[in-house]
């Protein structure tokens, strides 16, 4: 009997030891398995080297083109149309008709007018002459005068109203449109045409306050139109007075258009120099957004954590883009970056294969 208690007493000593020793075993296991998982949890991304470079930064930004100057050409006597000799979108030369009026008794006011400066004249030196000789007071000398100069007057109001009977091009351009039509009676400020100078034509865009301050007039612009090549033309005016909607301010770009060949009211687009700056070049896969809608990069930094950078692309070109508001010496996340959110630790792989923990 002792025998067999002691037996059975070594036996449950023996087996508590064993399942005491498999519970630590386990627990060691796990702390390890947990401490294997934390470090498999570290999310991964591709990481790219990136220094600051000296870079031509241009401005690119949308506008239209316009001509340089277009004015409505009012009549300036009363009459009825008897000729229109141009159509609209006939280029026209400075002083070309593109309408005229009826004479009327125009003519016959011009005889008039012609026979009392002769017979006024002839009375001014009849009373010059007598009145040298005392014969004619200077209070009569001076009526003569007066007579005289009236009649002149009125001969060159009659001439100048003929005149007007011709509604002629103030300057060279296209005749964008013509109002009137043979038979129209038309009085004095009626519209009878609108004529527009294309040549040199406007590009006209909108900048910011901060751009404007970087352009200078006689800068060289680039103007790319749909379906065309890109053409160069001069900053020709920069406005000093921003809209009060926008707060941005107006610019002209003046480019040759001989014959008139690019038509006003085209989307143009305008790329423009501002000097050199540093920036970062790097493909446009790399931008992301912020939760507040900001455009931006994420890098890693020494700490193997991510920042995000809110940048600005300064220029876009077909390799890639340049951007500014990043340190001069910079790791960026290239592959990766839509996974990971602003001081997360994360495991980067160099650009070249090489791993940073």
């Amino acid at each position: 009997m002792n025998n067999s208690f002691k037996i059975a007493g070594g036996v449950a000593l023996v087996a508590l030891v064993w399942v005491v020793s498999g519970l630590f075993s386990g627990a060691e296991d796990k702390t390890m398995v947990a401490s294997d998982k934390s470090s498999e949890a570290l999310s991964q991304v591709r990481t790219m080297h990136s220094s600051a470079q000296a870079h031509h930064s241009s401005l690119v930004l949308f506008g239209r083109t316009e001509g340089v100057r277009s004015v409505q050409i009012k009549v300036e006597t009363d009459g009825r149309i008897v000729d229109v000799p141009l159509k609209k979108g006939s280029s026209v030369k400075k002083g070309d008709v593109i309408a005229r009026m009826a004479m009327a008794d125009r003519q016959a006011r011009l005889k008039e007018a012609k026979a009392l400066v002769k017979r006024y004249a002839i009375a001014y030196e009849a009373a010059k002459k007598l009145s040298q000789k005392q014969f004619r007071s200077k209070v009569q000398l001076a009526e003569s005068v007066s007579n005289l100069e009236s009649a002149k007057a009125a001969l060159r109001s009659i001439s100048v109203d003929i005149e007007r009977t011709a509604v002629r091009a103030p300057f060279d351009g296209i005749l964008n449109d013509v109002g009137v039509e043979v038979g129209d009676y038309v009085a004095i400020g009626d519209v009878s045409a609108s004529l527009v100078d294309l040549d040199p034509i406007l590009v006209v865009g909108e900048v910011t306050e901060q751009a404007s301050s970087l352009l200078s007039i006689g800068d060289t612009a680039s103007i790319k139109l749909t379906g065309s090549d890109s053409m160069d033309g001069t900053v020709s005016y920069i406005s000093k007075v921003g809209s009060n909607e926008t707060r941005t301010f107006r610019i002209e770009v003046s480019l040759a258009n001989p014959g008139g060949v690019i038509s006003e009211g085209l989307t143009a687009e305008l790329r423009l120099k501002q000097g050199l700056i540093k920036a970062h070049f790097l493909s446009p896969a790399a931008l992301t957004l912020n939760d507040l809608g900001e455009l931006g990069v994420k890098a890693v930094n020494s700490g193997n954590r991510v920042q995000f950078h809110k940048v600005q692309i300064i220029d876009d070109t077909q390799q890639g883009i340049w951007l500014s508001g990043l340190p001069d010496e910079v790791d960026l996340i290239v592959v990766g970056q839509e996974f990971v959110r602003p001081n997360q630790k994360v495991k980067s792989i160099k650009g070249d294969g090489e791993g940073a923990s």
